[in-house]
């Protein structure tokens, strides 16, 4: 009970106050100071909320994580520009990263999102979805070649313990090289089709960017998609894009050659690639880096000439098995045909069978064969073969 003492005048009137009011009271004077607190932290709460508005808006830059050090400490390296930098993040979101985790950074290089990891969409396109149609028996001419890619190729697949028991490793990549349309890529494509390893085909210009260090993020990108869809083979053609000897310049030579270090640390790095094998063509092995052609990154340099007469013959057996043929001497034809590659003789079988169509003719003759090495010859300048007498 609590006495109130009110004067009135003369008089002193003495009021008791009961506990009920005075609980009342008291709890109206909490209720004011938690209205007070209560504006306070909702006024610091929407400053929080335009402060991390503020840091998750554009522009973000992406990042991967390159090392993972003491008190929450990550270096990333920025995509594009591959400059490093270390930022500070909390435990969360430490314990979220790996190495090469993708992450989205601000401006002031704090991780506002772990992204899941995203091949790029130019090296999944380079993997082959559907395998070629082409197979061995329809290459003419390259028996020893042929022999010497299976050995390097297929083996590994396909009978792994003749390795085993040998005591030796696989060869883990070939290089062809020789003339334009002797039959490189049409190798490749058979590998292809003969093996269930993922194929993935790209070719050297598609290595060669403008901005600093596209290319050899698109090398690691095609290696780690390699890699995770193993046993794998990776086909690069016109290699000399990408792998001449090294230079220096303004000419964006340095772009190459820092695709190209990439390239060379993927074929023969600290780290073992796997079960991936890598086919290389390429017209000018001359133009190569002597360190792209050094035993444990092309182990077996195989190379694909220009046909012989025996081979050229069997060119145009391949060539012409699905034609009605009347009267065609392939013995004559493969005499005439001295330095032709194995496109010019399909391109000479394909014009003498429009040379058919033309005169609706049944069968594809000999005097067809004629005229389209006639006409292959103009179109041909700086090859001569001998004419028919």
């Amino acid at each position: 009970m609590q006495e109130i003492l009110v004067r009135s005048g003369t008089e002193s009137l003495v009021f008791e106050e009961s506990p009920r009011d005075v609980k009342e009271k008291e709890l109206k004077e909490r209720l004011l100071e938690a209205l007070v607190a209560n504006k306070y932290h909702s006024s610091k709460l929407q400053d929080l909320q335009i402060e991390n508005a503020r840091l998750k808006s554009m522009p973000l830059f992406i990042a991967s994580v390159v090392e993972k050090q003491n008190e929450n400490i990550v270096m990333l390296r920025m995509h594009g520009s591959e400059r490093e930098f270390l930022t500070r993040v909390g435990d969360k979101v430490y314990e979220a990263l790996d190495l090469n985790t993708r992450v989205a950074v601000n401006n002031a290089f704090n991780i506002v999102k772990v992204l899941s990891r995203s091949a790029d969409p130019r090296a999944v396109a380079m993997q082959l979805i559907e395998a070629p149609e082409t197979d061995y028996d329809m290459i003419g001419g390259l028996d020893p070649q042929i022999q010497e890619i299976k050995e390097a190729m297929e083996l590994p697949f396909t009978e792994p313990e003749l390795f085993r028991r040998i005591g030796i490793k696989p060869q883990r990549g070939i290089l062809l090289y020789g003339p334009p349309g002797t039959g490189k890529t049409m190798i490749a494509r058979a590998v292809a089709h003969r093996t269930n390893a993922t194929f993935i085909k790209l070719s050297g210009p598609e290595l060669v960017h403008k901005y600093l260090g596209e290319g050899a993020r698109l090398v690691r990108e095609i290696f780690q998609i390699a890699q995770e869809k193993a046993p794998a083979i990776v086909f690069i053609d016109e290699i000399d894009a990408v792998g001449s000897t090294r230079m220096q310049g303004n000419d964006g030579s340095e772009e190459v050659n820092r695709t190209m270090m990439q390239l060379l640390a993927e074929l023969d790095g600290f780290k073992d690639r796997g079960e991936v094998r890598v086919i290389a063509a390429t017209n000018r092995i001359d133009m190569l880096d002597p360190a792209l052609l050094r035993p444990g990154r092309f182990d077996r340099k195989i190379e694909i000439p220009l046909p012989e007469k025996e081979g050229r013959r069997a060119i145009f057996v391949v060539h012409t098995q699905h034609m009605p043929l009347e009267d065609v001497d392939l013995e004559m034809l493969a005499s005439i045909t001295e330095g032709a590659s194995g496109a010019d003789i399909n391109a000479i079988a394909t014009e003498a069978g429009m040379f058919a169509i033309r005169r609706k003719g049944e069968k594809v003759t000999m005097s067809d064969f004629q005229k389209a090495l006639e006409k292959f010859v103009q179109k041909k300048s700086g090859m001569e073969f001998c004419m028919f007498a």
